[in-house]
């Protein structure tokens, strides 16, 4: 009886063995702007994560800001017959050419955080925050953190990028309107490439404030060159005198928002970002038709925010 439920055993061994694994219904080509940001790696790893669940393997890989770079990563994803790519891209202008070949071999292309509004190129659908209403939060924060008090702002900005670009004109039109009737103005007297990152915001900020040692608050376009920005106030002995507002809501900022250091972020859900896009994918996978954008909605994060979050130190 034994030597029998042996010999049952390994049938049902070799059987299992066998079975040939589940195939994949193909794969998702994901090129992001930098994985060096943590903002673009919780979205690759939940596009991972959810393109599991549909059935779906991923290559997610970094551009690194470079836009040559990031045009054959997208070569190579056609080349592989990916099912679907999708693109935060380096430069939402140069990058047009290989959207276009992916269009001409019949691969839909979804953009996350990143657009890419030019003529001539198909993509399905952007999936998004809310990056013009972000901009306005930040705006709005920016004349709460100063209490009426007008003077000089600077911007640190991102001009390559729609989506940076999208956050300063928010920020901007909401100065502007508070301008019209204010007796005391808000004046931004320098807009200065940040480059998203800390040691390239530092830097930028430094120049700022030796152009305008009189500033009152500085917009940054997001955590990494806000926190950079802190660094050249502390230079300068100025953290009591310059109010920043960053944008993203990394735990990095979110630290530096409970800590004093930054008064608020417009925080971004880089987490629902890469959900939708695959659930977009999968939706027009299906012959469902999709709106051209779909967008996330901000929410303004404050000291308060960050003191009653367990999350942090």
């Amino acid at each position: 009886m034994k030597s029998r439920l042996f010999l049952l055993a390994c049938i049902t061994l070799l059987a299992a063995c066998d079975k040939p694994a589940a195939a994949t219904k193909g794969t998702i080509g994901v090129s992001l702007l930098t994985l060096q940001n943590p903002f673009f790696k919780v979205i690759g790893d939940n596009i991972t994560a959810e393109a599991a669940k549909h059935g779906y393997d991923t290559l997610v890989v970094s551009a690194d800001n470079d836009v040559a770079r990031q045009s054959n990563q997208v070569k190579d994803f056609i080349v592989k017959k990916a099912a679907a790519i999708v693109l935060s891209p380096a430069d939402s202008k140069a990058i047009v050419p290989v959207i276009q070949e992916a269009n001409t071999a019949g691969i839909p292309v979804f953009t996350v955080d990143v657009p890419c509004n030019e003529p001539d190129v198909k993509i399905v659908t952007q999936v998004a925050t809310d990056n013009f209403g972000g901009g306005k939060e930040a705006g709005n924060a920016m004349i709460e953190a100063l209490k009426g008090q007008g003077g000089k702002i600077g911007v640190l900005d991102l001009k390559a990028v729609e989506s940076c670009i999208l956050r300063v004109k928010g920020f901007k039109e909401v100065l502007d309107a508070h301008n019209a009737t204010a007796a005391q103005k808000l004046e931004i007297v320098s807009e200065l490439d940040g480059g998203g990152a800390k040691d390239k915001g530092y830097k930028a900020a430094e120049d700022m404030l030796q152009a305008h040692p009189d500033m009152v608050g500085i917009f940054a376009i997001n955590d990494p060159s806000a926190l950079g920005a802190r660094g050249a106030l502390e230079k300068a002995g100025k953290v009591d005198k310059v109010v920043i507002i960053g944008f993203d809501g990394q735990p990095e900022g979110k630290q530096a928002i409970k800590d004093g250091k930054i008064y608020a972020d417009p925080v971004q859900f880089p987490d629902k970002m890469g959900v939708e896009v695959v659930r977009a994918f999968v939706r027009h996978s299906k012959g469902e038709d999709l709106p051209p954008q779909m967008l996330i909605p901000t929410s303004l994060y404050r000291k308060a925010d960050g003191e009653a979050d367990a999350s942090l130190k």
